[in-house]
């Protein structure tokens, strides 16, 4: 049981101290869960982030390319598989999570190669407000989409990772909250090494940097494109699976609350920057989650948007963003 440190503390006159320590310290849950929102706003900050810094496109469709990548994940559980509860075999569990991630960022992954080629190359030479409004009509497209197809109530996604938690620092945390941390992580890092250390990757930087030198240096900018949209929608799938798992449904709307969130995130990191993007989800989160913990429950929202506007007014280019001339 967490110690109660305000009432050991009062006497000596530092209760509202002890109270910051107890909610930030031994709220461990409470820390867990902001872990988890986190590694999931980062996910899809990834790919806000990732196509800006190439196309400067604010995709504000990709939070309902993550909304269908939970529906992908959630069909494929049930549909193929026929998983309705808990795999208590570690070994099942284990392959049918690999196989059910792998095939929804595989298929998410070349649904946002189809959006980038159907409905974002042909405008990539028009005015910046065409492909932004196109980008809302895929948004709508999308959702009325999934609610045609599984109905505007929300569905229940399989719980198939048992509920079983482990002890730390006083507090219970699900093993599921760690395995989405820990992918989280290392889908972050594989992003960092892939962008930083391969061909593609080097592709991907120089492209963003100056597209027209790049493409004089020999680079493909459609296929670098492509792939940017690839990845960035494949990361967004792994990121609906591991919503579903955690929250335990899923809704044709999701996307448009958890996307702004996300968004928030990317623009507060500095959008463009990857690791930005990634930090920004966590802050984000823990934001989200203390303010509910410290009783702001209805204006937890209130709080992340708040951060958003004042980074908008006091630093428009992010916390590791940098501030950059317009490209001609």
């Amino acid at each position: 049981m967490t110690p109660d440190f305000r009432r050991i503390a009062r006497p000596l006159g530092i209760g509202a101290v002890a109270l910051l320590v107890e909610y930030l310290l031994l709220g461990t849950q409470q820390f867990a869960n902001a872990m988890t929102l986190g590694a999931i706003y980062a996910l899809i900050a990834l790919g806000y982030t990732m196509v800006y810094g190439i196309v400067e496109l604010i995709n504000f469709a990709h939070g309902d390319v993550f909304m269908v990548g939970s529906f992908l994940a959630m069909w494929i559980m049930t549909t193929v598989f026929g998983l309705v509860g808990p795999v208590t075999n570690l070994l099942n569990l284990v392959g049918l999570l690999a196989i059910v991630m792998f095939a929804t960022m595989l298929g998410m992954g070349l649904i946002g190669m189809f959006i980038e080629r159907v409905a974002y190359r042909p405008l990539r030479h028009a005015p910046r407000l065409a492909p932004l409004i196109t980008a809302i009509g895929v948004s709508f497209i999308l959702q009325n989409i999934i609610a045609v197809a599984f109905g505007p109530s929300p569905v229940n996604f399989p719980q198939i990772v048992p509920a079983d938690k482990f002890d730390l620092l006083g507090g219970k945390i699900a093993y599921l909250n760690l395995f989405i941390v820990i992918l989280a992580v290392v889908l972050m890092i594989a992003l960092q090494l892939f962008v930083g250390r391969t061909r593609l990757g080097r592709a991907m930087r120089s492209t963003a940097q100056d597209r027209e030198a790049a493409e004089l240096m020999g680079v493909d900018i459609n296929q670098t494109i492509a792939i940017t949209f690839f990845i960035a929608a494949a990361l967004a799938g792994a990121g609906g699976m591991v919503q579903g798992l955690y929250a335990g449904s899923i809704k044709f709307d999701l996307g448009f609350y958890v996307g702004l969130k996300a968004f928030t995130a990317a623009v507060l990191g500095g959008i463009g920057n990857t690791t930005g993007a990634a930090i920004g989800g966590f802050i984000i989160a823990f934001v989200e989650v203390y303010a509910t913990v410290l009783g702001y429950t209805q204006w937890s929202e209130v709080a992340v948007f708040t951060v958003l506007i004042l980074v908008l007014v006091f630093r428009p280019s992010g916390l590791l963003g940098q501030q950059l001339g317009e490209r001609t």
